[in-house]
């Protein structure tokens, strides 16, 4: 029975068929892309979430040895939720030399152009192995790839190069921010509000820390690195969520909030988050327990993507700018997967197809003559493999 085979528009047609929104399972699609990979003899190694309903997806094509290239994109998108769309967004639609539908940017295509050209690749005998990594959960912190990461640092074989594939309109990207997501939870004492001497306010207190936030980031521009290519140029401390209090007329005994940090990648997130705690530990909670003994707050860590640092003679880099002809400049502000990969020893660039300005839009596209740039960038890979 003859392979199938599937040009890059219908295999795209297919990944956006799947509605792997982060809230929801990508079991489907990815056994959907194992049965397909199988089909050409190829083995697929899954690594799964806790609860065994996400899995990620890493295959090999050709032989297994070191040197070769990893193409690297997430499986997950985010909720279409109050989004007003021309067309159903899990069924790809092409208008106007543009395809519609929920990840076609971010980043479905990327898997697509090189999923459809296993066929090409198990033909073309390759020297050096194609990897397929694909993830889980990238959207809500890049939490999949570390699991798919480890296991392929300690199985084999090791890539000389990891290409990210997240929309960069297939200019070569070397560097982005890392970002980090804190929960802060902060327990006052409540009594009515005519009593406000013998409560502690948890409102009170996430407002002196909010406000913090607001200074450091302030204090973060006149600090600018000289030369910083980032926009904003500086590492920023922002606040996108806070929930607390129960009446206007009662002290607040809960609150809670968001602290979303974006730093620039030479930076240590673990010296930002000692910093944070610092403030809370030493100018907040004192003054909240002097009140009311059994006040206090705690901080979680939620997620830590660690940010793209360019390389001195990278191999990732060298490589995608003779594939695309790109010598230009380019860094972004949102996170990827790629700082996981650096971090792990690998050589590692962000370049795909799309825009990161349509990524999670209502009516969601990418231009047909990305995916053909796209298509041309895996053709040469594979001419540079052989």
């Amino acid at each position: 029975m003859d392979a199938t085979c599937y040009s890059t528009e219908d295999m795209l047609s297919r990944l956006v068929g799947f509605q792997t929104v982060s809230d929801r399972s990508n079991l489907d699609l990815i056994n959907f892309i194992r049965a397909y990979l199988g089909e050409f003899g190829i083995d697929c190694t899954l690594t799964f979430d806790e609860t065994g309903e996400k899995a990620n997806l890493h295959a090999i094509v050709g032989p297994r040895i070191d040197g070769g290239v990893v193409l690297s994109g997430h499986t997950d998108v985010v909720p279409v939720a109050g989004q007003s769309w021309s067309s159903d967004p899990f069924t790809l639609c092409e208008r106007d030399g543009r395809f519609y539908g929920r990840g076609t940017a971010d980043m479905k295509s990327f898997a697509a152009i090189a999923l459809a050209h296993v066929p090409q690749m198990v033909a073309a005998n390759l020297k050096r192995p194609i990897h397929i990594a694909l993830s889980y959960d990238e959207e809500i912190g890049c939490i999949g790839a570390p699991r798919m990461i480890e296991a392929m640092v300690s199985d084999g074989p090791s890539p000389a190069a990891v290409i990210v594939g997240e929309p960069t309109s297939m200019k070569v990207v070397d560097s982005h921010k890392g970002t980090m997501l804190l929960r802060t939870t902060v327990t006052g004492k409540s009594v009515h509000s005519s009593q406000l001497n013998r409560g502690v306010s948890a409102i009170t207190a996430a407002a002196r820390i909010i406000g913090w936030l607001d200074e450091r980031t302030r204090a973060n521009i006149g600090e600018t690195p000289p030369g910083s290519p980032f926009d904003p140029p500086y590492t920023t401390l922002h606040c996108g969520v806070l929930e607390g209090g129960t009446a206007h007329n009662i002290v607040a005994k809960s609150a809670w909030f968001y602290t979303d940090i974006r730093s620039l990648p030479h930076e240590s997130q673990d010296e930002w988050q000692a910093r944070y705690e610092s403030f809370v530990r030493s100018e907040v909670e004192p003054e909240m327990k002097a009140g009311a003994p059994e006040a206090g707050i705690t901080i979680e860590r939620l997620s830590a993507v660690p940010g793209l640092q360019p390389e001195e003679n990278g191999g990732a880099e060298e490589l995608a700018r003779r594939l695309t002809g790109d010598n230009s400049r380019n860094v972004v502000v949102y996170g990827t997967e790629a700082g996981q990969f650096q971090e792990a020893g690998f050589s590692t660039i962000v370049c795909g197809p799309g825009s990161i300005d349509q990524a999670h839009q209502p009516d969601e596209f990418i231009e047909k003559a990305q995916l053909v740039a796209g298509e041309a960038f895996i053709r040469r890979l594979m001419r540079e493999l052989t």
